[in-house]
């Protein structure tokens, strides 16, 4: 999917190029990179970042062909507008769940979702590591088979850990290492999959 570039977009690619150290990476983990340098203006994002080619690439493939994209929280999905996403948090359904089993509404939406998406969906978290320790729970009993998992929750409590078990599991999977993370973070690698390299141009940038 190719869309028009402002030149101010153009300009800020080729400004953050000559300053964040992407220019080696392969293509898929490139372009996750460099948009979400490019939305944080953050070049240390980079060395943050675990970046696994092959699960990119299967999960820009399940974009291509119409996979479901599902999202922890509304505002993930706010920032990929071109492209369906599911989100329960905020659900009926998600409140009574998490009422009745003591657990997060965010953990509840997971569970209905994965009903729902239970092969070859992205997963894309951006602000709750409950909800990424729920779908490592389902995955590991079976009952959810993603294509990709954007693992990218946010805060002190749980979310380096949560991105930690992410890593260990095996899944095809994008995290970080450190607690900052967010749903624009989030919705920038899945737009990287969506779009691929706005400027490809990168006789400016550093490769």
């Amino acid at each position: 999917m190719r869309r028009t570039v402002h030149p101010i977009e153009a300009e800020s690619y080729r400004i953050l190029r000559r300053e964040a150290a992407t220019g080696q990476l392969p293509p898929y983990s490139r372009d996750v990179a460099e948009r979400i340098v490019h939305t944080t203006a953050d070049p240390g994002w980079v060395a943050d970042l675990v970046l696994d080619e092959a699960a990119l690439a299967a999960g820009a493939a399940a974009l291509a062909a119409g996979a479901p994209l599902v999202v922890d929280v509304t505002m993930v999905g706010a920032g990929i507008t071109r492209y369906p996403s599911r989100c329960l948090v905020a659900s009926v359904r998600a409140a009574e769940l998490a009422a009745d089993q003591g657990i997060t509404r965010s953990a509840a939406a997971v569970r209905l979702a994965a009903a729902e998406s239970a092969e070859g969906a992205v997963w894309a978290v951006g602000n709750a590591p409950t909800a990424l320790f729920e779908l490592l729970r389902l995955a590991a009993a079976g009952q959810v088979a993603p294509a990709l998992v954007i693992g990218l929750p946010v805060g002190y409590v749980g979310a380096a850990e949560s991105k930690a078990a992410l890593r260990a599991s095996g899944l095809p999977q994008l995290s970080n290492v450190t607690p900052r993370g967010g749903s624009a973070v989030a919705a920038a690698a899945v737009n990287a999959l969506l779009y691929g390299d706005p400027v490809p141009d990168r006789d400016t940038g550093p490769g």
